[in-house]
């Protein structure tokens, strides 16, 4: 008993031996100095990143906007910070088409068909369960297609942006979006109407709620009826076409790129004597056009406002639809902007040039800002896709339908 007491009495002492806290400032003097040496590294002098161009010295390029025979068109307006070239090019190729057919002057709602588009794109994200392609980008005939669907309205009915907001940004509201699907995707929750209705409510938060209907000039319309009754625009009068190798010619095909994510079969695949034959004479015959393709190449620049093709790419003379493919098909042309080719000039050599019209961020770097000067070998080489009227096409139908 003596000896189990002692114990006790050893155990009960050191239990209350308490130790104590007490406040210091907090100190990690290694990650300060991994903080500051980054930062003196990231701010210290780094080889400048330089792309490679071509020299434009001595080349003789058109010098100004009066040069060339031009179509009635509305001033550039800049797409801001949006994938959305498609809409604005092909918008104001509408625009044009509005003077052409009724000789009004209207200033179209580039951001009324993007909204409608994003709302298809979630509707075929649904139906596809996940495995439609998710961008801010699309085609010029997508245009055409959300016109038949949901009408056309004036600009000053719907910006699609805050009023007091400088630029058109959509990257935020793509963020959201992008989020948003690919996690239904992930729970696998497909409920459309319900995605949708979110959906809807990102858009209108970022862009704004479209109307339904609208005053114009004392009366009212819907965008279906303003569509028909005033611009007189008819999507169904407008056809798209490509030349590719890779598919049969005088045939209608996919256009098979990331942005066509609805899989529109509906491109006349053309010869490239016929693809650039049809743009000639229809820019000739005041037919302009909607036309997109690859905007990164050597020959490409914003502050010589032109698109050349170098000969130490490819001579000119060897531009043919096996060059054509063979760059499409490794990749080196793709399909990353839109434009509106609105004028033409031939030069003293016979060469071709083409005025387009650009909504693009770098065609604001040059002496013209909102265009581009476009040699034919460019487009020959480089531009894969236009809409235009099929007025404009009659001959070039009739082969394709036979």
């Amino acid at each position: 008993m003596i000896q189990k007491t002692g114990i006790l009495l050893l155990i009960s002492t050191v239990a209350f031996s308490q130790d104590k806290g007490q406040f210091e400032t907090y100190s990690n003097p290694f990650y300060e100095t991994i903080v500051t040496e980054s930062n003196q590294y990231d701010k210290g002098e780094k080889e400048e990143y330089k792309s490679f161009k071509m020299n434009f010295d001595g080349k003789k390029i058109p010098q100004s906007l009066e040069e060339f025979t031009i179509i009635e068109f509305t001033d550039p307006i800049s797409q801001g910070n949006t994938g959305t070239c498609w809409c604005f090019s092909t918008t104001s190729f509408y625009e044009s088409e509005i003077k052409r057919i009724t000789g009004k002057n209207i200033n179209l709602s580039e951001l009324y068909p993007v909204y409608f588009e994003y709302i298809e794109k979630a509707r075929g994200y649904v139906h596809s369960r996940g495995k439609t392609y998710l961008g801010e980008g699309s085609e010029t005939n997508a245009v055409q297609r959300m016109m038949e669907m949901y009408g056309i309205v004036p600009n000053e009915v719907y910006e699609g942006k805050p009023s007091e907001q400088p630029f058109y940004n959509h990257e935020k509201m793509f963020k959201e979006i992008d989020t948003y699907l690919k996690s239904c995707k992930k729970t696998n929750y497909w409920n459309e109407d319900a995605i949708l209705s979110n959906i809807k409510s990102i858009l209108n938060h970022y862009m704004g709620t479209p109307p339904t209907k609208f005053r114009y000039n004392g009366r009212t319309y819907t965008p279906k009826g303003f569509m028909r009754y005033v611009t007189r625009l008819n999507p169904n009068h407008y056809v798209d076409f490509m030349s590719l190798l890779e598919k049969p010619y005088w045939s209608q095909q996919e256009y098979k790129v990331p942005d066509n994510w609805w899989r529109s079969d509906a491109y006349y695949n053309v010869p490239l004597d016929e693809f650039m034959n049809i743009i000639k004479t229809s820019i000739q015959n005041g037919y302009s056009m909607s036309i997109g393709g690859d905007v990164s190449e050597s020959g490409y620049s914003s502050t010589h406002d032109v698109a050349m093709v170098p000969s130490y790419d490819i001579p000119s003379e060897f531009i043919d639809e096996h060059a054509r493919q063979f760059r499409f098909s490794n990749g080196t042309t793709t399909d990353d902007h839109a434009i509106h080719l609105i004028g033409y000039k031939i030069d003293d050599n016979g060469e071709w040039w083409f005025l387009i019209k650009d909504s693009g961020s770098g065609s604001r770097n040059g002496n013209f800002p909102g265009y581009y000067f476009y040699h034919e070998d460019y487009v020959k080489l480089k531009m894969m896709t236009f809409t235009i009227h099929k007025d404009a096409v009659k001959e070039t139908l009739k082969k394709t339908n036979k």
